[in-house]
């Protein structure tokens, strides 16, 4: 009976890893999305105002980046990640994944409001070294992801 525990358990933590990545991605396909959007690089920009849209993008990034951060990382950071090849190279990854957090943090407190959407040109210099964060961290995670599945 126990083993028949033991496996059981293995499975659920198994399917639990893999709804907390399919969250991950669903909210980074979201959040670059908007960022397209934000950064008039999409080829059909919505009708809203820009301030609407970075608005939006701001509240899907903090989404993003609360999946990752309270999930995923917190789980992997507190030891309850068994498998030691998937916890060292989360350990190895965490710094830089935490200096991407910060970053987009920023950019968020900067921007969260549509009021602070006041000079375009600041805001894509803002937007440009944040698509260079986030490109960062999306290699990174996707080092981990791989070892997850």
């Amino acid at each position: 009976m126990s083993e028949d525990l033991t496996t059981e358990r293995s499975e659920d933590r198994r399917s639990n890893t893999r709804e907390l990545v399919d969250k991950l991605l669903e909210e980074r396909a979201k959040m670059l999305i908007l960022y397209c959007r934000a950064a008039g690089l999409d080829a059909d920009p919505p009708s809203d105002s820009v301030a609407k849209t970075v608005q939006e993008f701001c509240q899907l990034l903090v989404d993003y980046i609360a999946a990752g951060h309270f999930t995923l990382y917190e789980r992997i950071v507190n030891g309850d990640e068994r498998r030691q090849r998937v916890a060292d190279v989360a350990n190895d990854i965490y710094p830089d994944i935490a200096a991407t957090t910060g970053a987009a943090l920023d950019f968020n407190d900067n921007y969260e409001h549509p009021e602070k959407v006041t000079d375009d040109e600041q805001l894509a210099e803002d937007l440009s070294v944040l698509g260079e964060q986030l490109a960062s961290r999306i290699e990174l995670e996707d080092k981990l992801i791989k070892l997850l599945r």
